[in-house]
């Protein structure tokens, strides 16, 4: 980094205040909560893509729809309809932080049968700004996971644009129960 570089960045952060935050990850109380892998193995499974990036512009939508899931379910998922179970909070992290977070966020989600997520990533006024480059990795990170069926933007009182919805495929025993649930009715 050249000199003029590093003053020109420390003259856009001198009036920058860290954001008082509680906590990055909330889970949904009464909920079973296994001893999490070691953290070195999650870092070795993590399969999330990093380098060349293609920056999304701000007024494009961190939207995806996986084949074969019904309109229906994107269209309730970006009225609010489904209650989110748990969320993840990315803002201000670095994007290697947020890579790791994700993974070990979505992994659990799946594991604990948690379908309807919300992930906070902020909003970035410029199209370089550290919000923006998150959010764009967040869009290329998300349709990597299997497990990740559909994903829109948050409704406003949720973050809005600076937050997203995500939905995960139903795990073999949400199928189970649903399956059995809709064969009572028909009898």
């Amino acid at each position: 980094m050249n000199p003029d570089d590093k003053s020109l960045f420390l003259d856009a952060m001198e009036d920058v205040q860290p954001l008082k935050c509680c906590s990055d990850t909330l889970w949904q109380p009464n909920r079973t909560v296994r001893a999490p892998k070691r953290l070195d193995q999650l870092q070795l499974d993590n399969f999330l893509t990093t380098g060349f990036l293609d920056v999304l512009p701000l007024d494009s939508l961190l939207e995806f729809k996986r084949e074969g899931l019904q309109q229906g379910v994107l269209d309730k998922l970006r009225r609010g309809k489904y209650g989110q179970q748990v969320s993840l909070n990315l803002r201000g992290q670095p994007v290697e932080q947020c890579r790791q977070q994700l993974f070990a966020f979505i992994r659990r989600a799946a594991e604990e049968g948690a379908r309807n997520l919300l992930i906070v990533h902020g909003k970035g006024r410029d199209l370089q700004s550290h919000a923006n480059i998150v959010r764009s990795y967040l869009a290329r990170w998300l349709v990597e996971f299997e497990e990740v069926q559909a994903f829109c933007p948050a409704l406003p009182h949720d973050g809005g644009t600076g937050a997203c919805y995500v939905t995960l495929r139903k795990s073999a025993q949400a199928k189970l129960d649903n399956w059995e649930r809709h064969a009572k009715r028909s009898r």
